[in-house]
């Protein structure tokens, strides 16, 4: 990868609080650890500082708020004052640290713009489509919906595309995708959404038997949106609870999002209140603990064009501790891991869900069985393996001192 001193700055834009982002932390601290030195534009909340460090990267917070839950027209608004100034403080900050190469992560894919005066001055430009944006603007928005705009939608994926000089993405069903709409197969590299097994380890936290204090404890740790189907798993434990009533099930959902309102009504509308907590987000550095002290996770997406080609981290998460999974049946999700790995559960279908949980309960050994082959498989897929890919294609890529490669 050539010396230390030889290589130049990177710089990383996105659209997030930092802190949040455990994509963007796990590769930007990579970077660190191979010497690299990295900076990252991203959003300020009220009262924050404008810059930081953390984990040896060297953050500017630029005063954007985000507004998770709010209208198509509140997101573009915001969408559109990030990117004019993170290309305004980007671009400055060029003239200052000379960067090797800049990474632009989404959503928007149209952020990558940010990067456009770098990009007339031959900066490599890196685009990260965490998502397939078309499909989940149609899915978010489904009152916005039709063909018109999701040509549009279609037209500025293609546009930002171009505008790179190599794509990034988060896994195989999805690099498929934007191969068949034209993206070339030697610009395009795979680097999976996968957890830093050193920080998810088990070893790390206060091992808990099944059901250690009987009560059957679920968690879910993610966006408390509509993307992810809660209302499911609030039906389902109301289920268990008519079914099994001498079982105890106690629900906790970490996260924040628009969904809390409607979900609290209908835990209330269900009788099980007392039985589910929403306690809010937490820490990126506090979900392994909270994991640990559950006995089944659930990863519970909606069924949508967008979520056809999405694999939600909470599976991987999940499995890294060494807890069985419940997750809904999905096209990615079976990709990446067989039946007889996570408990999978039809989409929308709190029966099958309720099912699934209770099976879990009932058959130890199948139990023990899938949490070890599923950790087995989040072990091959681990950061550990991304990281290496990652750093191969910004090597392959940043400039070094005195315009060398």
């Amino acid at each position: 990868m050539g010396s230390t001193a030889s290589r130049r700055p990177i710089l990383m834009i996105v659209h997030a609080y930092y802190e949040e982002d455990p994509r963007v932390r796990r590769e930007a601290e990579s970077l660190v650890a191979a010497g690299w030195e990295v900076d990252v534009i991203g959003l300020r909340r009220p009262g924050e500082s404008k810059t930081a460090v953390i984990e040896g990267v060297n953050l500017r917070r630029l005063p954007v708020r985000r507004h998770q839950g709010a209208g198509l027209r509140v997101y573009f608004g915001e969408y559109g004052i990030f990117l004019f100034r993170s290309m305004f403080s980007a671009t400055k900050a060029h003239f200052r640290r000379h960067y090797g190469m800049v990474q632009v992560h989404t959503l928007p894919d149209y952020l990558v713009f940010a990067a456009f005066p770098m990009r007339l001055m031959r900066v490599p430009v890196v685009l990260d489509l965490h998502e397939a944006m078309p499909e989940f603007f149609r899915g978010r928005f489904n009152k916005a919906a039709n063909s018109f705009s999701y040509r549009l939608l279609m037209l500025q994926e293609r546009m930002s595309i171009a505008a790179s000089n190599q794509l990034l993405t988060v896994n195989e069903p999805l690099a498929e995708r934007l191969r068949k709409r034209g993206a070339k197969a030697d610009r395009l590299t795979v680097v999976m959404n996968s957890p830093d097994l050193k920080r998810f380890s088990p070893d790390l936290y206060p091992r808990r038997a099944f059901m250690a204090d009987g009560v059957l404890r679920l968690v879910y740790a993610g966006a408390i949106t509509p993307t992810y189907e809660l209302d499911v798993v609030l039906r389902a434990v109301a289920e268990i609870r008519h079914k099994r009533p001498t079982l105890k099930v106690a629900l906790t959902l970490y996260g924040r999002g628009d969904a809390e309102g409607s979900l609290k009504e209908l835990a209330r509308e269900l009788q099980i209140a007392a039985a589910v907590e929403m306690p809010g987000r937490v820490p990126i550095d506090a979900v392994p603990a909270a994991i640990a002290a559950s006995d089944i996770g659930i990863a519970a997406t909606r069924l949508d064009s967008y979520s056809e080609v999405s694999l939600s981290t909470k599976v991987l998460e999940y499995g890294a501790m060494e807890k069985p999974v419940v997750a809904t049946k999905l096209p990615t999700v079976e990709f990446y891991f067989g039946q007889d790995t996570l408990s999978l559960y039809q989409p929308g279908d709190s029966s099958s869900m309720a099912k699934a949980i209770l099976h879990l309960v009932d058959d130890a050994a199948d139990r023990d069985a899938r949490v070890q082959r599923t950790a087995k498989r989040v072990d091959e897929l681990g950061w550990a393996h991304q990281a290496e890919a990652y750093q191969a294609v910004v090597s392959k890529l940043a400039k070094r001192r005195g315009g060398k490669k």
